[in-house]
C-alpha cells in the first residue's frame, strides 16, 4: 500500500512516519513538496528513523521516495495525506500580524488569521483534489491542512466522501477528560458525545456502561484542574456550559485575555515557528541523518512545549503535562483512520466530514466535526444530540464564514472575502475587516 504525503517537507512529517514503523501494510511513503531543500532534510530524518528501527528480522518501516512533481506523487497512491502550507511559515507570520495591527486576533485557524490562511490555501487544495480525482480516483485523501474544516469542505466538493479531515484536539480532549473522570477511554463500555466544527466543538457526554460521568467531572474543580482543558477554561465556564469546550474555543470565550496575551508576547506563534524551523532546516541540511534526527527531536519538544502558549498565559501561565508532549496525536488519528479503511476494522473516530444530516440545521454537504463510524466502506457520521442554541449559533456563524471564504477563493470575489472576515465572531468591526483585506488582497 502506498501513502503519499503532500507537504512532505513539513516539520511534523517524521511523526507520521514514526507511527508507520510498525505498520507493514504500508510498503512505500512518497514525499512531495515544493521546497526541495526541506523535503531533502525530512527525507534524511526519516532514513535515520528507519535505520534505528531496523532489527535482524522483520519490517523496518516503509521505503521512502521523493517525488519530482505532484502528478508523480499521486499516481498509484492508495492514501494521500494533505499537509500543505501555502506560503510557508512566512505566510503564517503575515496572517497573524496583519489582523493584530487592526486590534483583532490573528491566529492560524481562528479569527481573521484563519480566514486569510484559508483564502490563500483553498485554491491550491482544490487543484490538488482535482489532480487526485484525475490520477488516483480510488485514493482516500486525509486532510491535515488548516483551516481543516473549510479546506476539507472545498476538497469534498471535488472528491466527495473520499476527502476526510482530521484533527487531534477532539480525541485528546475525550481521552484527557475520561481519565480525569476516572474512566479508561479504551474500556469496552466507554462512550462520548461531541459536536462542532473544526476547532469549534464541545464534549457533552462521557459515558461508562451507560452512566454519564461528565456532570460529576464538571462539578469537581480538582478533577478539572488535573488536565489541560480544565486548567485552560477553569471550573466556572464548563459548569455554566454543561460541556467541555475544545481548547480553541478559549479564543472565543476569553477573547480579551488571549488577545492581550498575544499582543504582549515578544513574538507571535508564527514568528516563533518561522525562526525555529528556518534554523532547523539550515542547520540540519549539513548534518548526517542521525544528527539531523536528534536536532529534529529537540526542536519538536520545544514546539510542543510552547503550543497554545498565549492561551495558557492568559489562564494562569501553567506548563503542559509531560505526556502531552509526545507528538500532538494527529499522526495516531491518521493511522487509525487508514487502518480502519484499509483493513475494514470498524472503529469510531471524531472526524471532519460532510454531516449528511447528522447536524439538522446544516445542509448535508456541510463539513462538521462529529464521531464517525469508519471501516472498509469509508466514513459514516453517527447521530449526535442536537446542539443547544449557543452551540448552534456559533456553528452557524462560523460555517457562514467558511463558505464565504470558499466562494471568495473559487470566484475571486472581494465581496465574499470581505464577508468572510467581517462576519467572523472574533472580528468586531467591518471597517477593520476591510482594512485587513486591503493589506492582503491583490
Amino acid at each position: 500500500m502506498r501513502l503519499t504525503i503532500l507537504g512532505g517537507g513539513g516539520f511534523r512529517v517524521p511523526l507520521v512516519y514514526r507511527a508507520l514503523l510498525d505498520e507493514p501494510a504500508v510498503s512505500e511513503v512518497v514525499l512531495y513538496d515544493t521546497d526541495a531543500g526541506r523535503v531533502r532534510v525530512i527525507s534524511s530524518v526519516l532514513s535515520a528513523l528507519r535505520a534505528a528501527s531496523r532489527g535482524p528480522e522483520g519490517f523496518a518501516g516503509p521505503a521512502v521516495r521523493v517525488a519530482h512533481d505532484l502528478d508523480d506523487a499521486l499516481r498509484g497512491a492508495d492514501f494521500v495525506f494533505s499537509a500543505i502550507r501555502v506560503g510557508g511559515t512566512a505566510g503564517r507570520v503575515r496572517d497573524e500580524r496583519v489582523p493584530l495591527r487592526q486590534g483583532v486576533l490573528g491566529q492560524e485557524t481562528v479569527g481573521a488569521g484563519g480566514v486569510l490562511y484559508g483564502l490563500r490555501t483553498l485554491p491550491v487544495a482544490v487543484r490538488v483534489a482535482e489532480r487526485v480525482r484525475a490520477l488516483a480516483p480510488d485514493a482516500w485523501v486525509i486532510n491535515f491542512t488548516n483551516p481543516a474544516g473549510m479546506v476539507t469542505e472545498a476538497m469534498s466538493r471535488v472528491l466527495g466522501p473520499r476527502a476526510i479531515g482530521i484533527c487531534d484536539s477532539p480525541v485528546g480532549l475525550v481521552r484527557r477528560a475520561a481519565r480525569a473522570a476516572g474512566a479508561d477511554p479504551d474500556a469496552p463500555g466507554f462512550g462520548y458525545d461531541y459536536v462542532g466544527l473544526n476547532h469549534l466543538g464541545w464534549l457533552r457526554r462521557l459515558t461508562l456502561d451507560g452512566r454519564d460521568l461528565l456532570p460529576g467531572l464538571l462539578a469537581d474543580p480538582a478533577a478539572l484542574g488535573s488536565f489541560e482543558e480544565g486548567r485552560l477554561f477553569g471550573p466556572q465556564l464548563p459548569a455554566m456550559l454543561g460541556a467541555l469546550p475544545n481548547e480553541y474555543l478559549h479564543y472565543y470565550y476569553f477573547r480579551r485575555e488571549t488577545l492581550a496575551a498575544v499582543r504582549s508576547a515578544p513574538a507571535t506563534r508564527g514568528e516563533f515557528l518561522d525562526r525555529q524551523q528556518s534554523g532547523f532546516f539550515a542547520a540540519a541540511g549539513g548534518l548526517l541523518p542521525g544528527a539531523a534526527y536528534e536536532l529534529w527531536e529537540r526542536m519538536r519538544l520545544e514546539r510542543e512545549a510552547t503550543y497554545l502558549a498565549e492561551s495558557r498565559e492568559a489562564s494562569g501561565g501553567w506548563q503542559r503535562d509531560p505526556h502531552d508532549l509526545e507528538g500532538g496525536g494527529y499522526d495516531r488519528v491518521a493511522l487509525a483512520l487508514m487502518r480502519a479503511i484499509a483493513r475494514d476494522e470498524r472503529t469510531v473516530l471524531i472526524l471532519n466530514v460532510p454531516g449528511g444530516g447528522a447536524v439538522s440545521f446544516l445542509d448535508p454537504d456541510a463539513v462538521v466535526e462529529v464521531p464517525c463510524e469508519v471501516g472498509g466502506f469509508g466514513v459514516r457520521p453517527l447521530p449526535v444530540a442536537p446542539p443547544d442554541e449557543h452551540q448552534a449559533g456559533l456553528m452557524l456563524s462560523v460555517k457562514a464564514v467558511e463558505r464565504a471564504a470558499i466562494e471568495a477563493a473559487s470566484t475571486g470575489s472581494r465581496t465574499a472575502a470581505l464577508r468572510a472576515l467581517a462576519l467572523h465572531p472574533l472580528v468586531d468591526s467591518a471597517s477593520a475587516a476591510s482594512r485587513i483585506l486591503d493589506e492582503v488582497w491583490g
